[in-house]
C-alpha cells in the first residue's frame, strides 16, 4: 500500500504543508500592515473592508483555517506522502529561480521585444513602505497570487478548455498560460495600489506570469509560491 502513495514536491499534500507557514505569516502580518493588503487577497479584503471583522474575530477565522488545514492534511495522507527531505531542495530550487528569473526576463525583453529594462521597474506603493510591510506583502503575493492566478485560474482554464471544449491538452495549457499571465499582469495596474499602465511594466509582469505558470505546471504549487515570495522579497528588500 505504501508503495502506491504519491510523494515528491508536486503532490498536493507537500504543497499544503510547505505553503501553509507562509499563509499564517501573512495572515498575522496583515494586522500590522492594514489598510494595505495584497491585491489578490480577496477574502481578507472582504472580511475587513466589507464585513468589518474585528481583530479578535479575524484571529478566530485564522484558527479555523488552521483546523481545516489539519483535517485536509489528514485526509490527503491516505493517498499521498510528505517527505521532509524535500523541504531544503524546494527552498534551494525556489531561491535559484527567484535570483535568476528577473535577469532572464530582461534578456527576453531586450533581445526579443526590444523593450528597455529601465521601463520595467514597477514597485508601486508597496516599494515606498516600511520593511515589515514590504516583507508581509511579498509573502502575501507568493501565497495569494499563485493561488488565484496559477492554482485556480490557470488550472481552471486548462481544465475547461480541455474537458469542456475538447481542445488538445497542450493547446489548452498554452492558452491558459497566456490568459492567466495577462490577467496577472493587469491586476498589478488596478487602483489604488497598482502601478501606472506602461508597456514595459506590463510586459515584464506578463513574462513573470509565464515563468510562474511554468514552475507551477512542471514543478508544483509550492515551488511557484516560494519562488514568487522570494523574488518579491529580493526585489523589495535587497535590490
Amino acid at each position: 500500500m505504501s508503495a502506491k502513495l504519491k510523494r515528491g514536491p508536486r503532490n498536493l499534500l507537500t504543497s499544503l504543508i510547505l505553503v501553509f507557514p507562509l499563509f499564517l505569516i501573512y495572515q498575522i502580518g496583515v494586522l500590522f500592515t492594514l489598510p494595505l493588503l495584497n491585491g489578490a487577497d480577496f477574502l481578507t479584503v472582504l472580511l475587513f473592508r466589507k464585513v468589518g471583522l474585528t481583530t479578535t474575530a479575524y484571529l478566530g477565522y485564522t484558527a479555523l483555517v488552521t483546523v481545516l488545514f489539519a483535517v485536509a492534511v489528514g485526509m490527503l495522507r491516505r493517498r499521498q506522502r510528505f517527505d521532509p527531505g524535500v523541504i531544503v531542495p524546494v527552498f534551494i530550487e525556489s531561491a535559484i529561480y527567484a535570483l535568476t528569473m528577473g535577469s532572464l526576463i530582461v534578456l527576453v525583453m531586450t533581445k526579443v521585444f526590444g523593450i528597455s529594462p529601465q521601463l520595467a521597474g514597477g514597485g508601486g506603493l508597496i516599494a515606498s513602505q516600511g520593511l515589515l510591510t514590504r516583507a508581509v506583502m511579498s509573502i502575501g503575493a507568493g501565497v495569494y497570487e499563485e493561488t488565484v492566478f496559477r492554482l485556480l485560474l490557470l488550472g481552471g482554464i486548462a481544465w475547461v478548455l480541455e474537458r469542456g471544449l475538447g481542445l488538445a491538452r497542450w493547446v489548452a495549457v498554452a492558452v491558459a498560460f497566456v490568459i492567466s499571465s495577462l490577467l496577472f499582469s493587469a491586476m498589478h495596474h488596478i487602483p489604488p495600489y497598482g502601478d501606472p499602465l506602461h508597456i514595459g511594466v506590463f510586459t515584464f509582469r506578463f513574462l513573470a506570469g509565464l515563468c510562474f505558470a511554468a514552475l507551477f505546471w512542471f514543478r508544483g504549487f509550492a515551488v511557484a509560491v516560494y519562488t514568487h515570495a522570494l523574488y518579491d522579497l529580493y526585489v523589495l528588500l535587497v535590490r
